[in-house]
């Protein structure tokens, strides 16, 4: 990617509210130039009103109906999974450089020299421990 289009990217991400332009000006500014096989069947371009009466794909975050505007101790964050939160075309996460290359240009992660992953996620972090705090290793 060259420094002007980063540039504009991160000036765009860093902004609250979306903003106009993008990479093809009849788009939402979230949304990305699908490749034919990724838009049949996807589901709604419109906003949508999910289970929790919360609209999404309209830009806006704030809803007194969300789990967020919600949220307390006893909140189990499992409410806020799953695709009822995710617009199937609107969504900012499409903007990753790794989205972009798979969805606009068919490049699977791996064809880029290695696995998507969050780096900032550890997974693994229980491997080799043993569920039996009792059990002596030999």
């Amino acid at each position: 990617m060259d420094k002007k289009n980063y540039n504009e990217r991160q000036e765009r991400d860093t902004k609250q509210q979306p903003q106009a332009g993008g990479d093809d000006a009849s788009l939402d500014p979230f949304e990305i130039n699908f490749l034919p096989q990724f838009t049949e069947g996807r589901g709604p371009r419109k906003p949508f009103i999910n289970e929790f009466g919360v609209t999404i794909g309209d830009h806006i975050y704030e809803s007194p109906d969300s789990p967020l505007s919600q949220w307390t101790e006893e909140t189990d964050p499992m409410v806020m999974a799953g695709d009822q939160w995710v617009h199937p075309f609107k969504d900012i996460g499409f903007q990753t450089d790794e989205n972009r290359d798979y969805f606009e240009k068919g490049i699977l992660p791996s064809a880029q020299g290695g696995r998507f992953m969050h780096p900032d996620k550890n997974t693994a972090y229980d491997a080799g421990t043993d569920p039996d705090p009792d059990h002596v290793k030999e």
